[in-house]
């Protein structure tokens, strides 16, 4: 009996050393991780909010200017337009992870898309520059006998990529008026488009106050979805937060990896660099009828920034998020050194984002890809960032790519 007793024992000891033994090691920052994540669905939805918010006070003006078209109410609803891709570019980095705003049923090409062809929508300059060709949809009665806000979605990319019919640069092209090519008159200068094409002072004005009203519907629409699909309890979020860490972190590292390196590095600023002076750079600017390209810069470089801080301030002062749940808090966990290599290239990327002279039209025809001024080190500062980032995810145990996808 006292032998069972002590094998007894004896077996149970040995089942609980081996037990301990194997015992599965918890990841010390899982908890960590989970409010990193849950932190960033916080700005993004704070971040579509604003943006949505933004583009109803867009649509207030642009419905109040096809009213009672005047320069007060012209140069309003310009304003609200600036106004409203103060938020929206922060938002880019948002992107890239097939995410709602660019997976297959995605509003991206509907809302930002560029470069656009001015002819496709309105009238434009002859190559004199001293006549007016009415083309464009707007002018163009017997093929769109009506126009509203399913004619334009139909027509969007329609025939060709730069078939632009919709979205935030349709507006601004609206607004401004065409970015004459010549650029050693008119660098700096953006369009010049008159109040009076919304009067019956200008032909087809009727259409184009049509047009310019069933853009800004489309817009205040899209941004309502991506609104509702981030907000606490929204279809995206519930299936992101669903995620697993790894997965979810990737994601969030992929988007603000992809727009340094690849899409605002490259895409958005090496693309017009290179293309100076003769290959008429203003056509790859991103807002050239406004000449915000700058702003577009800033935003979508200040939106990478958010999500490594962790916090996004929106168009009224309101900060959401907690700078104790941010990718530099994480990865200081992990490897202090790299956190604080993280810090020195976001800063230095700022400074010098905010060094390049403005308007960028008229800055990146002052310089080329061989002189490393302003705007080429601020290409090299995102390519650097872009590449950390890369780095952030190796040390959490990830891979991600830089490169925009397919």
């Amino acid at each position: 009996m006292n032998t069972f007793k002590t094998l007894g024992g004896l077996t149970l000891a040995t089942t609980l050393f081996w037990t301990a033994c194997t015992k599965t090691t918890t990841d010390p920052n899982a908890e960590l991780k989970e409010n990193v994540i849950s932190n960033y669905c916080d700005i993004v939805a704070a971040s579509y909010t604003d943006a949505h918010n933004e583009a109803v006070a867009l649509q207030t003006a642009i419905n109040t200017l096809v009213a009672t078209p005047n320069q007060v109410n012209f140069d309003a609803a310009r304003t609200a337009w600036k106004e409203s891709r103060e938020p929206y570019g922060q938002t880019e980095t948002y992107r890239f992870y097939d995410g709602p705003i660019d997976d297959a049923n995605g509003p991206e090409g509907a809302l930002n898309a560029w470069p656009l062809d001015e002819n496709y929508v309105d009238y434009t300059r002859d190559a004199a520059g001293t006549g007016v060709v009415q083309s464009g949809i707007i002018n163009d009665s017997a093929a769109y006998p009506t126009i509203n806000a399913t004619v334009l979605t139909n027509a969007n990319e329609l025939g060709g990529e730069k078939n632009i019919s919709i979205g935030y640069h349709a507006i601004e092209f609206l607004l401004w008026g065409q970015d004459y090519l010549d650029v050693n008159t008119n660098a700096g200068q953006g369009g010049d488009r008159s109040y009076t094409d919304y009067t019956s002072a200008s032909s087809n004005h009727v259409r184009r106050g049509e047009y310019i009203k069933a853009c800004a519907e489309l817009l205040v629409a899209d941004l309502a979805v991506l609104k509702s699909e981030w907000t606490t309890g929204g279809s995206y979020r519930t299936y992101f937060e669903g995620l697993s860490t790894d997965e979810a972190l990737s994601k969030i590292l992929t988007g603000a990896a992809v727009l340094s390196k690849s899409e605002l590095a490259g895409e958005r600023m090496f693309v017009a660099l290179e293309a100076n002076p003769t290959d008429n750079p203003q056509e790859d600017e991103h807002s050239c009828f406004s000449d915000n390209t700058d702003r577009d810069i800033i935003t979508n470089a200040q939106g990478i920034s958010n999500v490594l801080k962790g916090q996004y301030v929106s168009s009224d002062g309101v900060t959401t998020g907690n700078a104790s749940y941010s990718i530099f808090t994480l990865i200081a966990t992990v490897d202090a050194t790299l956190a604080s290599e993280l810090t020195t290239i976001n800063a230095t990327t700022t400074t010098n984002i905010n060094a390049i002279p403005t308007p960028f039209d008229r800055a990146v025809t002052n310089e080329n890809v061989n002189d490393n001024g302003p705007i080429l080190l601020a290409i090299n500062a995102l390519q650097d960032q872009g590449d950390k980032i890369a780095e952030v995810a190796t040390a959490l145990g990830l891979s991600i790519s830089t490169d925009l996808p397919d």
